[in-house]
């Protein structure tokens, strides 16, 4: 199995302060996270795409070049690309150039992503949220096929056989769909031969489960190979169960009741999220073991060959994340692999 962090590159309050950090301060310590990250093994660094007050992650490809400079073998990520409110020919450029400067390390996951500033922003109708979505996501993948394009659709000027460059230096970047609750999202993914992201952030993992079954039916449907699948969870990892809580409670209730506010969800309780962080919770939460055991108990239920870790939900201390980075790398990653090895 693949293991792996992902951030939006949070920088709120953290417990006990008033004030966040400089965004240049805020993307420094993030590429110390993902240098630690690549240094000890990891095999995935991903950042998502957020255009909001409380994220430094605007433009996902230029702080996945900084990363590129610093590392050496972690495969890096978006998580997620925004494509509805993006133009596929600029995605593809940008990760194209990024896969040059990684010696072949790109990937770019898409999804509708789950805030819409981003869409007035750019001038964008939210009214045709679905068929943007769907329109450019095919115009990225057949940016896969060749690199003289001819194509036309709805939303975006039509393209006369012009040649799309840079090429990356894989013979295709890599293309994952993140997919939330939506079976038809999860199906198209499977019918396209499209791996799927699963994000799993509430409620109990065996519920997603039929996610999965309906992704493996598009692929078989369309007599493909079925792609494989990533779970994509919140969590944070520190030597001792108490300390892991101690640390992300706050971090997780300040980001969770922001957006709760916004979408009408009650306040984040103690109870609440020490409960999600049992076994058969949501929440990737607590000491190196607990986590390997999570991570096997979801493996049990999805046999996916990829997960991701967004370890900063909300702002925790730099040290202490970067304490999170080293537990999952050092202990929980060779654990799980070594199970798996196993069962094969």
């Amino acid at each position: 199995m693949e293991l792996g962090i992902y951030t939006f590159v949070e920088n709120t309050p953290i417990a006990g302060s008033s004030t966040s950090l400089h965004p240049s301060e805020r993307l420094e310590n993030l590429l110390e996270e993902a240098e630690l990250a690549d240094e000890l093994g990891l095999d995935m660094f991903a950042i998502g795409e957020h255009h909001r007050e409380e994220y430094v992650s605007s433009a996902p490809s230029v702080i996945l070049a900084a990363i590129a400079a610093r590392t050496k073998n972690i495969r890096l990520s978006s998580a997620v690309t925004v494509l509805g409110s993006e133009d596929p020919v600029r995605v593809y450029q940008q990760y194209s150039t990024l896969d040059l400067l990684s010696k072949g390390r790109a990937e770019i996951m898409v999804g509708r992503g789950s805030f819409i500033e981003s869409f007035p922003l750019f001038g964008y109708n939210l009214n045709d949220y679905e068929e943007l979505f769907s329109e450019k996501l095919e115009l990225l993948m057949k940016l896969q096929e060749n690199e003289m394009i001819t194509w036309q659709g709805k939303h975006r000027p039509a393209i006369d056989n012009r040649g799309v460059y840079p090429q990356p230096l894989q013979n295709k970047l890599p293309i994952w769909r993140a997919v939330g609750g939506t079976p038809k999202s999860a199906y198209h993914a499977g019918a396209n031969g499209i791996p799927m992201a699963l994000a799993i952030i509430g409620g109990y993992p065996e519920q997603f489960k039929p996610m999965a079954d309906v992704h493996k039916r598009g692929a078989m449907d369309h007599n493909l190979e079925v792609p494989p699948i990533s779970i994509n969870s919140h969590g944070f990892l520190a030597d001792t169960t108490k300390e892991a809580l101690e640390i992300s409670f706050p971090a997780f209730k300040f980001t969770m009741d922001k957006i709760g506010k916004e979408r009408g969800w009650p306040p984040m309780t103690r109870q609440q999220f020490e409960a999600s962080t049992q076994l058969r919770g949501a929440n990737v939460v607590g000491n190196p073991q607990q986590v390997i055991d999570k991570i096997l108990y979801q493996h049990e239920i999805f046999g996916h060959s990829r997960f991701l870790l967004q370890m900063s939900v909300g702002t925790v201390p730099h040290k202490k994340l970067l304490r999170s980075v080293e537990l999952f790398a050092t202990e929980v990653a060779p654990a799980v692999r070594k199970a798996l090895s196993k069962t094969k």
